[in-house]
């Protein structure tokens, strides 16, 4: 519960580039981009509670992983097989949520999508080399304020009680991280394909 891969993403970045790690092991992590216009208010009501870790909006499938370097092209292949296996959905985002008091964080929450983000997850997390230790069970969802003041993140759960947005997920991201550099997305995976 919020922890996630593109907290600390980047975007615009190439997905074509080379391995980065950090020595043997490279950190990965995946997300399903939340389109426009909807992306950008989210991330944009996540800058205004004060959140450092403001970046743009996702739900993600599986949080940071550290994994060998070598592990890599065998869950990139892995990824492929999962997503020609699912087909696109839709995804309904509607209303807040909090994981407060557990952990300061307010989210927007899937309405509709849930099973269909649950099993990509479960999908993914099951490539092999893939050894995540978690600390909370899979639940889809929007962060929008994360460890900012309690009056920060009752603004925005008030705020954004009335969000509602629908779209089509057609895909997935890999993201992955050097242990320098910020996150970069890596390569896009299509559903269905």
């Amino acid at each position: 519960m919020g922890e996630s891969v593109a907290e600390v993403a980047a975007r615009g970045v190439d997905r074509t580039g080379g391995v980065p790690s950090s020595g043997d092991t490279v950190q990965i992590g995946i997300a399903v981009d939340i389109p426009e216009p909807w992306g950008a208010q989210l991330t944009r009501r996540r800058v205004e509670a004060g959140d450092p870790l403001a970046v743009p909006a996702h739900v993600t499938l599986l949080g940071p992983t550290e994994i060998p370097t070598d592990v890599l092209p065998g869950v990139e292949r892995h990824l492929a097989a999962v997503a020609a296996a699912h087909l696109p959905f839709t995804l309904h985002l509607r209303g807040t949520g909090t994981f407060r008091p557990v952990t300061q964080v307010v989210f927007v929450a899937v309405a509709a999508g849930i099973s269909e983000c649950e099993l990509l997850a479960a999908a993914i997390a099951a490539a092999p080399g893939l050894h995540r230790q978690t600390r909370f069970p899979y639940h889809p969802h929007v962060t929008v304020a994360q460890d900012v003041a309690p009056e920060a993140l009752d603004k925005v759960y008030e705020d954004l009680a009335d969000f509602s947005a629908m779209f089509e997920v057609d895909g997935f991201t890999l993201f992955s991280h050097s242990g320098q550099a910020r996150w970069q997305p890596r390569r896009d995976f299509r559903l269905g394909d």
